[in-house]
């Protein structure tokens, strides 16, 4: 083979960082070989000897990865003969590489989904920190991004907290079908050999939530599909969409036109130029990175489209757009439950937004509906209240009494406590509502939650 197919076709300065998984995956199929008689207890001894001293080398870095052995399998297996001699090469009996690494890739996933809940979790703490403290707070709601109504800045945090929550269920729902045992099934039709599969799945911990083993069932699908990778780039792409639209929002916030909040100097960056500005690049570049998350979700439903039964090398394509998309979706969260946590809100600029956009015309309209006047024409009459308050350049609670009477004759002075920001807040006290009596209900539920 030349240096350049060498090149082309080695995975193992990537792959690499399976090695964990992959001798603790070697290690409980060496067990259960010793246990079926199909090694005996020296060889057993030899491999265990061998992979601790492996261990040793790539934890102190002195293990020497080698391009020649293509992939982090066969540096590992190499190593180990050459520690163990026969017992080494008696290691891979009953498997395949095929089923090898799927199983290493099941693992490893496995554990970086658990890492990812928990900083999920992490972020959401961070959201209802931050919505603790805003609870009062009057922020402009907008649709189409113009003002609609005014709600709790603490409120808004929680539809954040409400959207990782699902973004966690999601990566816990993956996590069932990431944790299936492929070992066994060998090349593609698993082996002649008289393996325990269920004792190599309780041994890794794969089981489910009753303590049964999780073992794949059929040998060409455990060998050939990598839909369990699709899927978490799935839920990886809605959780980083999630991401881009807060960014979104904080990169607006920030800015001079709405100087809503403060993100901390450590976030963001100066300008080559321009002395004053100060830009938002963590929310921008993650806002860019859900671009890349969400490529390699397409990348790998394209991979898998057009494959065959059974294994293909095209399947070696998978390790980097998932080995990315984890490395992305973590950082990404890390850095955004430090951000939020250090984010300062200006109260004062989000009420004067509020009050620049009519936000309690609504309320107006349903003030008159309790009056006795059907929506539809309540609705008409706001209009027009609103046109005399744009006219008058003043916001509808500072419109007297007689004008607004103008619009409906059964509007009284009590009119001005639904006019009112507060006013308006406090009214929207529904389950899931802005009311800050909903807001702290749902603190509550939600600190329950993320404490279990």
């Amino acid at each position: 083979m030349s240096d350049l197919v060498k090149r082309y076709t080695s995975s193992v300065f990537f792959d690499k960082r399976l090695w964990q998984v992959d001798i603790a995956g070697s290690l409980a199929h060496a067990d259960m070989l010793m246990a079926q008689g199909i090694i005996n207890a020296a060889d057993h001894a030899s491999i265990q000897d061998g992979m601790a001293i492996i261990t040793a080398d790539i934890e102190s870095g002195a293990f020497e990865w080698k391009l020649d052995l293509e992939d982090v399998h066969l540096n590992i297996e190499a190593r180990l003969t050459a520690l163990g001699g026969d017992a080494g090469k008696r290691l891979h009996t009953g498997r395949s590489r095929n089923d090898q690494v799927a199983t290493d890739v099941r693992l490893w996933l496995r554990g970086e989904i658990d890492a990812i809940t928990g900083l999920l979790t992490g972020l959401q703490q961070a959201l209802v920190d931050i919505a603790e403290k805003n609870v009062d707070v009057i922020l402009p709601g907008v649709t189409h991004l113009q003002v609609a109504q005014p709600v709790s800045f603490g409120h808004h945090m929680l539809a954040y907290v409400e959207m990782f929550s699902r973004d966690a269920a999601r990566m816990a729902d993956v996590r069932k079908r990431v944790n299936c045992l492929p070992l066994g099934a060998a090349a593609l039709a698993g082996t002649s050999y008289p393996l325990d599969r269920e004792r190599v799945a309780r041994s890794l911990g794969i089981v489910d939530e009753h303590g049964q083993p999780c073992v794949c069932q059929n040998s060409l699908d455990a060998v050939s599909d990598r839909d369990f990778a699709i899927e978490f780039t799935a839920a990886a792409s809605i959780a980083m969409v999630h991401i881009s639209r807060m960014s979104e929002e904080l990169i607006l916030w920030m800015s001079q036109n709405f100087g809503f909040i403060h993100i901390p100097d450590r976030f963001t960056t100066g300008s080559s130029i321009m002395p004053q500005k100060k830009n938002p690049d963590v929310p921008e570049l993650a806002r860019g990175k859900t671009g890349r998350v969400v490529g390699h979700l397409m990348g790998l439903i394209t991979l898998m489209k057009g494959q065959p039964l059974a294994y293909n090398k095209d399947n070696q394509e998978d390790k980097e757009p998932l080995f990315d998309t984890v490395d992305t979706l973590k950082d990404t969260l890390r850095i955004f439950a430090d951000m939020v946590a250090g984010i300062t809100v200006k109260p004062d600029a989000m009420e004067k937004a509020a009050l620049r956009g009519y936000a309690t015309a609504t309320d107006l309209a349903d003030y008159m509906v309790k009056k006795g006047l059907p929506f539809r024409d309540a609705h008409e009459a706001v209009a027009h209240a609103v046109k005399a308050a744009m006219a008058h350049g003043v916001d509808l609670s500072e419109l007297p009494l007689a004008v607004l009477q103008e619009f409906n004759p059964k509007i009284e002075k009590d009119v001005y406590d639904v006019l009112s920001l507060r006013g308006s807040l406090n009214a929207r006290s529904t389950l899931g509502g802005t009311a800050p009596v909903q807001v702290r209900a749902q603190i509550a539920l939600h600190r329950a939650r993320l404490s279990k």
